[in-house]
């Protein structure tokens, strides 16, 4: 048997056992005892790319970005700064979310290289390098951390959009941007952005609950059985050993988690599982950013 084959079962069982709510042993709890503290906004190294970000991200596309433009410019920019202060150093945008320039207006001051900005590109511009400086016009910064195609489903959105990916291997290469990679919406798609070399980074819908993942069917709920696990996540274990940059996005359902019980479940499952090395959350109050870092921390905490 391949090593890998052990390697991949291993964080499969370990998946299913957070997925089943498995408590941990009490030697295992001693020996944690004695491990650094792990909290949300520990800065993190993102995959083999060794660009930082911090655990816990600060995203601005809840609803496509109309929940964070409904704060306005100023609630916005108390609320980003605020997140800032606790510690998110990663801000999460995209041309669709229509919230670059608020994130530039909003980070104005702070200081570049303590930032990871992630933003993405969709459909198939005619020219990405042109699209590009116009996303670093409108953050107001030199470079972006992290790039990504936007929002794939086809099994072959590699070739549809060749034009982005040789386009944004040379914005790389310029240092116009340090990281690239795929936002995935399908698990065909997902599959294929496992295969491809040319992914440093993946964005991941993860949650136990199955809302608005990759998954073969329209929805999927964990079961009281612990063999049983997302589909995604044999994906994400495949990203692991390649050491690619891992980011889950969806903890929440985008919003739909409105009980305290799912957003628990939601965020222990994502923590526990070893699966990511960030997570990004959509954020309307100080109140939800608070509520996120202390869950964190405390699913971290186990």
């Amino acid at each position: 048997m391949r090593k890998t084959d052990i390697s991949r079962r291993q964080f499969l069982v370990r998946t299913a056992a957070v997925a089943g709510g498995l408590v941990a042993s009490p030697i295992a709890a001693r020996a944690a005892a004695y491990a650094p503290k792990r909290t949300a906004v520990d800065q993190m190294t993102l995959g083999h790319t060794g660009v930082k970000l911090s655990r816990l991200g600060f995203g601005t596309g809840t609803k496509g970005g109309s929940v964070q433009r409904a704060l306005g410019q100023d609630g916005f920019t108390r609320l980003l700064r605020y997140g800032y202060d606790q510690g998110i150093t990663y801000i999460d945008t995209a041309q669709a979310y229509r919230t670059h320039e608020m994130v530039g207006q909003a980070i104005k001051g702070l200081p570049r290289e303590k930032l990871f900005i992630q933003s993405k590109m969709p459909g198939t511009p005619e020219n990405p390098l042109e699209v590009l400086d116009r996303y670093r016009k409108e953050l107001g910064v030199e470079y972006i951390d992290s790039l990504l195609v936007h929002c794939v489903v086809e099994a072959d959105w590699d070739e549809r959009r060749k034009r982005i990916l040789d386009a944004l291997q040379e914005a790389k290469d310029k240092q116009i941007i340090r990281a690239h990679g795929v936002s995935c919406h399908s698990l065909p798609a997902l599959k294929r952005s496992v295969e491809l070399d040319w992914v440093d980074v993946h964005l991941v819908r993860i949650n136990p609950q199955g809302v608005l993942m990759d998954t073969p069917s329209a929805s999927w709920n964990a079961r009281s059985d612990a063999s049983h696990v997302p589909p995604v996540m044999e994906q994400v274990k495949l990203m692991r050993e390649k050491k690619r940059g891992v980011i889950g996005m969806k903890l929440i359902g985008e919003g739909a988690f409105v009980n305290a019980e799912d957003r628990e479940k939601a965020i222990r499952f994502t923590m526990q599982s070893d699966a990511t090395d960030a997570v990004v959350i959509g954020f309307k109050s100080t109140g939800e950013i608070d509520e996120a870092i202390a869950r964190i921390n405390s699913a971290l905490a186990v």
